[in-house]
């Protein structure tokens, strides 16, 4: 995830970077990041767990739900 594309995500669900901190259970300060790319002249990478809990949000997931995944045993 580019740090153009979480600054659209969290705009596109009409957070502020506060609130998506807060939903991300991360600082406002790595939002900032992240938006930015970098960090005192280094890049900043987005972490997969990050774009995955970015992606739950904007399908409407607060939570993890185990009942929404079906068990093992019924996928065989």
């Amino acid at each position: 995830m580019t740090p153009e594309a979480f600054k659209n995500w969290r705009k596109a669900l009409g957070l502020k970077q506060k609130d998506a901190a807060d939903k991300l259970g991360l600082k406002k300060r790595v939002i900032q990041y992240y938006e930015k790319g970098h960090r005192d002249g280094k890049a900043v990478e987005i972490p997969k767990n990050v774009e995955l809990a970015c992606l739950a949000l904007a399908l409407g997931y607060e939570e993890y739900d185990a009942s929404l995944v079906a068990s093992s045993d019924e996928a065989s």
